[in-house]
This record gives structure tokens, sequence and C-alpha cells, in this order.
């Protein structure tokens, strides 16, 4: 799927930058918790991770704003650890707003019967 800012601004060149970035994400609400990886913006498309979590989805953007779903899988048992998404895939809904170096976003995802809030930070580390 592309990066494709919505339809009134489809002259808005001033999208999303296509590149490595390194997350922080803070999970409130019902489930507690914290992941730092890294993950690529590409036309769209979200791929990256973390020491467990592989993350897969995709975004649209307009003037500043963006929004998209992931869904995130886990990769690697994590002995004596207690994950809030532990073997789950687990799909995810976030907005925020970017930058030429970064985004935030907040977002909400649905483990079992419980919502899980989370804010994220995304630095932009190498531009494509």
């Amino acid at each position: 799927m592309a990066a494709v800012p919505w339809p009134e601004t489809a002259n808005d060149h001033t999208g999303v930058v296509n590149g490595l970035y390194m997350f922080e994400i803070e999970m409130r609400d019902g489930k507690r918790g914290q992941a730092k990886g890294v993950a690529v913006l590409c036309d769209g498309r979200i791929m990256g991770g973390d020491s467990y979590f592989y993350y897969t989805g995709h975004y649209t953007f307009r003037n500043g704003k963006w929004r998209g779903e992931m869904t995130v899988n886990q990769h690697t048992e994590a002995v004596g650890k207690s994950l809030a998404f532990a073997g789950k895939e687990v799909t995810c809904g976030f907005s925020g707003g970017y930058s030429a170096g970064g985004a935030e976003v907040e977002g909400m995802a649905l483990v079992g019967k419980t919502s899980v809030s989370f804010t994220a930070r995304l630095t932009l580390k190498e531009a494509m």
C-alpha cells in the first residue's frame, strides 16, 4: 500500500519522511509497559520490531497529521518476563503528528478483552 496523502492535500510534499526510525512506546491503562526498537516507514508501510515483537502496518498523512494501523506479533519467547501482548496477535490503531525529524502518536490496542492505550515517539535516524 502506498503512502497516499488524504485526497484534499494530494499536492502536499511535506509528508512523513521515508526512513529508519527509532521508537519508544509507553503503554498505559490496563497494561503497563514500554518498548524501544526500530521501524522503517516507507511509502505508507510500517515494518519494524524490538527484542520480542515485530510490527507491520500502514499509514496515511495530511498537513502534519498521520494515522494508521499496525499488527504486532511476538517473535521471541520472553523467559521470566510478563509481556503485555505475550503470544497474541494484536492490532493497534494510532494517530498523531509528524515533522521532518520524527513523529508522535497516541493509540489503542485491544489485548483480549482489555483495551490498552499507548503513546509513542519516533525519531528519524536515516532518511531514504
